[in-house]
């Protein structure tokens, strides 16, 4: 018997979510100077007001993955799309900086749950060999969004097209279409799915070590949080990531105003020259998960195929960057940034494989933790910057600051361990 491709189809509709997820947070970015502008905000309000959202959504995040494991992602995904749809909507009607605020609270806490829950759901549906690959196509959905929303923007905004308000209220219509379709379409488990047939479901669980359904993860023992404390890989897991999260979240925020006073170019050109980081950043993440798992078929490896991607790929990354402070030319600057963000994306999708491997039956509590702390760093960056340059004023000054930061990324992979898995109080007692 032919598997069915049920499986695909599942990891497209979760990559679309990302992507459409970065659709509504990434617009704001290129349209800051013009919100900035239209509202009358300093840098610091305009840092404190992008930087806003990655609060709720650090300290969301494992409550949220707490909350797909026990509901289910098919319904917890649902209402996140809502939810997220709803809080653009309110950016794009809010009057002034404390509604801007509130707006972004919302949305953070909305998404913050998107990749615990669909990494949990990446487990279920896809068989180990394929792992890395379809941790790759969510973080490439992820760059799906931040392109579109670079360039589109930038063109709605730099021809005059519409408002930026109107943008946001645009922006907010997909993910409510979407979260339609999911909770007609999906279902938690491959063997609950009425078109995938026993082929697939044998594929998928080849590999897989047993997991519990949604439901059984209500019990009091369910989130092993002690074992997560005392988990090196996990420790040094989130030291990577919180350096990765600040470099992307420089692309993300500040970069096309950073390109703007450095450079003098213009808000459309702006957004395409982010867009440009960004296409590198889905082209690495696609590698990333192609050259992990290749790694991992040919030496068997969970170390080589995850340590030796991440540990290499952000070395590389900072000494791009770090090559571009020195360079005067636009283009040349640009190669090397772009070049950058390429390498620092290879390391992402290994980051994800790792939290599958490490986590066991608690992968959303585990993917939770490790982007909580990314984000909690991605949520100061904005600020950060706008300090730094309101106390320095030099903009190139930044280059030096990300590329030590990713440097330092590039250690704590070094240190990370995929075979250390969590601990939990049955084990222990077996153990014991």
């Amino acid at each position: 018997m032919t598997p069915t491709i049920i499986r695909y189809r599942v990891v497209g509709g979760l990559a679309l979510a990302a992507a459409l997820a970065y659709l509504c947070r990434n617009a704001v970015g290129v349209a800051e100077s013009t919100i900035r502008e239209d509202l009358g905000l300093s840098l610091q309000q305009s840092g404190w007001f992008m930087g806003a959202f990655f609060w709720t959504y650090a300290l969301f995040q494992v409550p949220a993955g707490w909350f797909s494991q026990v509901r289910g992602t098919r319904f917890a995904l649902t209402i996140f799309a809502v939810a997220w749809s709803v809080a653009t909507l309110a950016l794009g009607l809010a009057p002034g900086f404390w509604l801007l605020i509130v707006a972004q609270f919302v949305m953070g806490t909305a998404q913050a749950g998107i990749f615990p829950a669909s990494t949990n759901s990446i487990k279920h549906w896809t068989p180990l060999a394929r792992r890395s690959i379809s941790c790759a196509l969510l973080a490439a959905g992820m760059q799906v969004g931040a392109i579109v929303a670079a360039r589109l923007t930038g063109k709605l905004l730099g021809d005059e097209i519409l408002p930026w308000r109107w943008i946001f209220v645009a922006y907010s219509i997909p993910g409510l279409v979407w979260s339609v379709w999911f909770a007609l379409r999906f279902r938690n488990d491959p063997t609950e799915h009425p078109e995938v047939n026993a082929a697939e479901v044998a594929l998928i669980k080849e590999t897989n070590e047993t997991t519990p359904k949604p439901s059984d993860a209500a019990n009091p023992e369910s989130t092993p949080w002690r074992g997560m404390a005392k988990n090196v890989a996990l420790r040094w897991l989130c030291g990577q990531q919180i350096c990765r999260a600040a470099g992307y979240m420089f692309f993300a925020s500040w970069f096309p105003t950073f390109l703007q006073e450095t450079r003098g170019v213009s808000v459309a050109a702006s957004g395409g020259l982010q867009a440009m980081v960004f296409t590198a950043t889905f082209a690495g993440s696609l590698g990333g998960g192609w050259l992990t798992d290749l790694i991992w078929s040919r030496t068997g490896s969970l170390r080589l195929s995850r340590r030796l991607v991440g540990t290499s790929c952000l070395f590389a990354c900072g000494a791009l960057i770090l090559g571009a402070w020195f360079v005067k030319s636009l283009p040349m600057a640009m190669a090397l940034l772009t070049s950058g963000a390429f390498c620092a994306a290879l390391a992402g999708p290994c980051s994800f494989a790792t939290t599958i491997d490490i986590g066991g039956n608690h992968v959303p509590q585990v993917m939770g933790t490790m982007n909580m702390a990314g984000n909690l760093s991605a949520a100061a960056t904005p600020v950060l910057v706008g300090h730094l340059f309101s106390v320095t004023a030099n903009w190139n000054v930044v280059l030096v600051v990300f590329a030590v930061i990713y440097f330092v990324g590039s250690l704590c992979w070094s240190r990370v361990d995929p075979g250390d898995k969590i601990v939990t109080q049955l084990d222990s007692a077996n153990h014991g």
